[in-house]
């Protein structure tokens, strides 16, 4: 069988159709294997790709936009849509059943800072009524670093992709009160990236129907099922704390839909990094983008 290198730039369930290519078997039924990686910090997943060491990672379109806007085209190809909404979680200290985004005017907000995961979370407060800049923030770079500093006693809000939010829910250290994803609405969040000349080739082809099979499983299957398929990839996670994170994901259409990058989704996501002037102009989908190899 053919190994491949597969690298998340954030490690979290969110991505669970990609995990779930190793951890539910479907890259096996196409006579492939696959090593789970996590990007390093100082790192990133496409520049991986790039330099050969890893065959698939997880990114998103705008990583595909800075050497575009520097006129170079990225040395990787946007082949499939891994989720098609944004998968942050705000979550309160207390519960609060009348919470609207207005309230975090009113406390200590511990979001993830920088790129994508803050364009989102500020386009989604705009569209709340809520201008970001006003907020009393905490700044983290999220993960088990945010838990440990919510842990610590900082921050009123808590901001982090499942199943972070449904950890702290489960150990009774906090309750979720918002989805960014239903904030901002369908988009081009997370998308798998290959070499422009690796698409071309047969591992390619089967690793698009493998990982097709297993966004469709993940989109519908038990929760409780999946999380337990790919729970030794979360070693400090509670089964049901992922499988929360799932169901969640699942009844929101995160995964619904074709594996195929949508051109309308394309665009929602040029109009959130518009928003934070975070792109130089708007770059063409076939600049970026491509079909699922074999499709």
């Amino acid at each position: 069988m053919t190994k491949l290198n597969i690298m998340a730039s954030r490690h979290s369930a969110f991505y669970s159709p990609m995990i779930c290519t190793i951890a539910g078997g479907f890259l096996e039924k196409e006579g492939l294997t696959g090593e789970y990686h996590v990007v390093e910090a100082g790192s990133s997943s496409g520049g991986e790709v790039a330099a050969g060491r890893m065959d698939v990672a997880q990114a998103a379109v705008s990583a595909s936009w800075g050497p575009l806007d520097n006129g170079t085209k990225a040395p990787f190809a946007h082949f499939a849509q891994i989720n098609r909404y944004d998968g942050f979680f705000i979550a309160a200290r207390n519960p609060d059943a009348g919470f609207s985004w207005k309230k975090l005017l009113s406390g200590k907000f511990l979001h993830v800072h920088g790129g994508q995961p803050e364009a989102m979370l500020r386009y989604g407060a705009h569209k709340e009524g809520v201008d970001l800049e006003k907020v009393d923030d905490i700044d983290s770079p999220g993960g088990a670093e945010m838990l440990a500093q919510w842990r610590r006693g900082e921050g009123d809000y808590f901001h982090e992709q499942g199943a972070f939010p449904q950890q702290l829910e489960n150990d009774d250290q906090a309750h979720i009160v918002a989805s960014v994803g239903e904030a901002v609405g369908p988009v081009a969040f997370s998308s798998l990236v290959g070499r422009w000349d690796w698409l071309e080739t047969d591992d390619a082809k089967r690793f698009a129907a493998a990982f097709k099979a297993s966004r469709e499983w993940v989109n519908t299957a038990d929760p409780m099922e999946i999380a337990q398929a790919e729970a030794s990839f979360f070693p400090d996670m509670d089964v049901s704390a992922i499988a929360s994170a799932v169901g969640a994901y699942q009844q929101l259409g995160t995964w619904s839909g074709s594996i195929a990058i949508e051109p309308a989704l394309y665009e929602a996501a040029l109009d959130v990094f518009e928003h934070s002037n975070m792109v130089g102009s708007r770059h063409a989908y076939g600049d970026v983008v491509v079909p699922p190899p074999g499709h």
